[in-house]
């Protein structure tokens, strides 16, 4: 009796101990884990629409992937987790400590991206830490991809994470790690493509496996978009920008609709698909080549001979000048005081020699009889000096020069003999390719200036105008159609093309700024412009091409745009063939040419 007396008294203490040691001693412990055994949100991403073009075809589109999240509602562990989390997944400690700076201001509950894209190694050590490191989640996210590289690539543009500013701008829209469009068509319409995410909500245990789910909100995915691209022009134009330097955009001359755009040298936007490096980023963003500029709307160069254009129909609308005036070329002529040259004596001129053998002589001449401000006064009605409204971010205005503006931006008076440099496309004048091409179309239609644009279907845009008369047209046409087909033509019997009326007009611009052309180690001075139309009357594609430190017009960017046209027709016809896939072409500078004339030299 005594024995079990003494057993039952051990019996009881025992108890008691153990009770006490669980509510006191190990209390923290088990509150713990009964506070780890709670809810989490997890974000479900929602994928970003796909781009598609004219014809339907995929540019872009976005792939299943795996992020890394980590949870941030319990510091203590989170600390203490830290040097693990950086060894194990290859993370800097400055990185991962920026990155929880910046959600410093974000809920708790809400896990922050610290890995975009984990490798198969990154999910074998979370899935093998998950006893020892549940601040870590694995989470299913929609990786952007552009299944054709560099093709289309400064036009698309690319997406990054959301910046500060960003998350400022929109505090109840985005979160650190959100993926938006940066450039290009991606940022453009960013809103319509980006989807909404969705959320889980779940019970986990200690060791962050789910219990059970709450309640699960499906992400919405973002809208496709239809582009007014047609992949196979754009193939044609990629393979001839291959090794060169410069841009392209074709359009429907009718409705605006952008068939084709190039831009060169460029890069490869599935890079930023996933959080870009440093490093990359910083060399592409100041690569003196500049990649990222989309040269078809960002390019502000001289235009050369094909500001003729311009000054052909500013001379025949303005009656100024007669339209029978004509003028002697020896090759060169003096105007106040100094020498300005042609690159061959063309006897006597009129306005249609003029304009097939681009005299620079004759429109010397014209422009000294119209003066900056009437020719300021056509080249802004044509569309040049301004932005063409197009659906890119960061457009260009280029610049068409005026009394005004000189005696504003130069403080001092406009000096007459600019003006005769501005008459042939030198000077202070600078365009757009885009401008370019749409310039062309208003004299080709009498006057229409049509609204470039990238979206399909996008809503009813309207057309400016600018009128011309028919005379004008006529005339001016007349003479883009002989450079093209008449035997004194710039570039007769290079662009020619059987059974389709092309017309066009060539240019050669020196470049501006030598010290940067210097070190890039250019051999030649020269863009090469040439912008292209058909067919003569009521024309439906305009092609624009520059060709940086290409030379000649005639050689360097005329054959592009002939062979763009050249596909639009042939497909139209049905017998068109694909060139091989450019998807990959690598973006390089030209290769070296002879050197260029003296300066004072306009090459058509």
């Amino acid at each position: 009796m005594a024995l079990f007396s003494y057993v039952s008294v051990v019996v009881v203490v025992s108890l008691l101990v153990g009770f006490w040691k669980l509510q006191v001693v190990q209390s923290g412990h088990y509150a713990d884990l009964a506070e780890r055994n709670r809810i989490r949100y997890i974000p479900i991403i929602a994928p970003r629409g796909t781009m598609l073009d004219r014809e339907g075809r995929v540019l872009v589109d976005s792939y299943p992937s795996f992020s890394i999240l980590l949870l941030r509602d319990d510091p203590k562990a989170l600390q203490k987790s830290l040097p693990q989390i950086e060894e194990g997944l290859a993370i800097s400690k400055e990185d991962l400590h920026q990155q929880l700076e910046a959600a410093r201001n974000e809920p708790k509950f809400q896990p922050i991206v610290i890995k975009p894209a984990a490798t198969e190694a990154d999910i074998a050590f979370v899935e093998s830490h998950r006893a020892d490191l549940p601040l870590l989640e694995l989470m299913m996210v929609q990786r952007r991809r552009y299944p054709h590289g560099q093709m289309l690539a400064n036009t698309i543009g690319y997406v990054g994470e959301v910046s500060p500013q960003e998350m400022e701008k929109n505090p109840d829209r985005y979160r650190p790690g959100d993926i938006v469009g940066k450039a290009g068509l991606e940022r453009q319409y960013n809103d319509q493509i980006v989807g909404t995410d969705g959320m889980r909500r779940v019970v986990v245990n200690s060791v962050g496996k789910v219990i059970r789910t709450l309640d699960n909100v499906e992400a919405i995915p973002g809208k496709p978009i239809q582009l007014t691209i047609d992949e196979d022009l754009q193939q044609i134009a990629e393979a001839d920008f291959a090794n060169k330097e410069g841009a392209l955009v074709a359009m429907d001359a009718r409705t605006g609709e952008v068939l084709a755009m190039v831009s060169r040298p460029t890069f490869d936007p599935n890079d930023f698909a996933i959080r870009i490096p440093q490093p990359e980023w910083t060399t592409l963003n100041t690569d003196p080549q500049t990649p990222l500029l989309n040269r078809a709307i960002q390019a502000q160069l001289a235009p050369g001979s094909v500001f003729k254009v311009v000054m052909s129909t500013a001379m025949l609308e303005s009656k100024a000048i007669s339209p029978n005036y004509t003028a002697y070329c020896p090759g060169s002529a003096v105007f106040y005081g100094r020498v300005f040259h042609c690159d061959h004596a063309h006897g006597v001129v009129n306005l249609h020699k003029g304009i097939v053998a681009s005299c620079d002589v004759f429109f010397y001449n014209v422009g000294k009889l119209l003066g900056i401000d009437r020719i300021s006064y056509y080249a802004r009605g044509l569309g040049l000096g301004q932005r063409t409204g197009i659906d890119l971010p960061s457009e260009q205005a280029g610049l068409v020069p005026s009394e005004e503006w000189s005696e504003r931006v130069n403080h001092h008076k406009w000096y007459p003999g600019s003006t005769i440099s501005v008459a042939i496309g030198q000077g202070a004048v600078m365009t757009t390719p885009v401008q370019l091409a749409r310039m062309i179309v208003a004299v080709a239609s009498g006057g229409t200036l049509i609204p470039p644009h990238l979206l399909k279907n996008a809503p009813e845009l309207k057309s400016g105008s600018f009128p011309i008369s028919d005379d004008t047209v006529q005339q001016v046409t007349d003479g883009m159609w002989g450079v093209v087909n008449e035997p004194d033509g710039t570039t007769s019997g290079l662009v020619k093309l059987q059974n389709v009326d092309f017309s066009g007009k060539t240019g050669t611009a020196q470049v501006e700024g030598f010290e940067l052309q210097n070190k890039l180690g250019k051999k030649l001075k020269e863009n090469g412009w040439f912008v292209g139309y058909a067919p003569r009357r009521n024309p439906e594609i305009v092609v624009a091409a520059l060709v940086q430190a290409g030379g000649w017009g005639s050689t360097s960017a005329a054959p592009i745009v002939r062979d763009v046209v050249k596909a639009y027709y042939d497909k139209k016809a049905g017998h068109f063939l694909p060139p091989p896939s450019t998807a990959q072409n690598v973006a390089l500078p030209g290769p070296a040419r002879p050197l260029a004339p003296a300066a004072g030299v306009q090459r058509p």
